[in-house]
Order: C-alpha cells, then sequence, then structure tokens
C-alpha cells in the first residue's frame, strides 16, 4: 500500500456559464498562488453530494450562484498545489448556469473572476484536459440551441472579457 498522494485524490469543480449577448460566456477565476485561470474547485464536503460541494466553491470563489446540474460533465486531472508539495487530483466538472452574481463574496480579495467566451475560456486555461470539458460544453450548447447562438462555437481570436469589479 502506497501514501496517500501515490493514490489520485479527488475534487469537484463548478463551471459556471451564463449567455450574454448571444454568446455563452464562461467564469473563469484565477489561482490563489499563481494566478493561472482556473474554475471554481475544492474538496468533496462531508455530509454534501459532490454538485453541491462544487456549487459552494463557485460561491465562495466566485461569488455566483444559480442551477447546478446533478450529474458532471466530465472530469480532468490537475495538479494541486499543497505546503510542501504537490499531489494530482481527478476533478469532476458540474455546469452551473449562473442566475446571480454577488457584489461581495468570500474569497473576492485573493482571486479575480472574469467572463470569457467559451471559446476564449478554453484557451486561457493551463489543464488540457479542462480545455477539452469547455470546448464540448460550449459544442453542445451550439447544438442544443439550435444554431440561434452561432459564437457559442464560433471563432478564437482576442479573448473579450468582463471582469467582475473587486
Amino acid at each position: 500500500m502506497g501514501s496517500p498522494d501515490a493514490k489520485k485524490s479527488r475534487q469537484v469543480a463548478a463551471l459556471p456559464y451564463r449567455f450574454e449577448e448571444g454568446e455563452l460566456r464562461v467564469l473563469l477565476v484565477t489561482s490563489r498562488e499563481t494566478q493561472r485561470w482556473i474554475i471554481p474547485k475544492g474538496w468533496p464536503m462531508k455530509g454534501k453530494k459532490p454538485h453541491r460541494a462544487a456549487e459552494r466553491e463557485a460561491l465562495e470563489e466566485a461569488g455566483v450562484k444559480g442551477r447546478i446540474d446533478r450529474r458532471a460533465i466530465g472530469h480532468y486531472e490537475a495538479w494541486k498545489r499543497l505546503t510542501d508539495h504537490f499531489i494530482l487530483c481527478n476533478v469532476k466538472v458540474y455546469p452551473l448556469e449562473v442566475r446571480e452574481q454577488r457584489k461581495k463574496w468570500r474569497e473576492q480579495g485573493e482571486r479575480r473572476a472574469v467572463w470569457f467566451k467559451a471559446v476564449d475560456a478554453a484557451d486561457l486555461v493551463d489543464e488540457p484536459g479542462l480545455r477539452t470539458i469547455i470546448r464540448a460544453f460550449a459544442q453542445g450548447a451550439a447544438q442544443v440551441l439550435g444554431g440561434r447562438y452561432p459564437a457559442v462555437a464560433g471563432s478564437a481570436g482576442t479573448p473579450h472579457a468582463r471582469e467582475l469589479a473587486p
């Protein structure tokens, strides 16, 4: 039997999204340490279903609430920085349709939260698996909406972003 680090740890994440001006937008937040673009994520919470824990992370890390899906849309692997080492985590992603955005939230002073076009958000995250999930989600949204939002699966280019005021 190996050390706990020998096994992948599990995390849960929310993929906050909304439609704005006919385009699918994804909310990314910065990580605390390196300021990389990520989605709100954290450890499972005792007594909470995984999708509810992801919903809680979105509120704490990005100040958003909405309707979370109880089914994950995918998972990816990411390295988690701990105090003195890294561990590999398997992160399950749950889509969160944002319906409320708070002006103040718990980790506001530690992170930036910015809305991006989905295709641009995919290009900004480092983890290839998360990039794939965001792109697939955008493709699926475009198909479900029957082409009413052509930019959902649209072209890359200059990222269009709207930052939340700190």
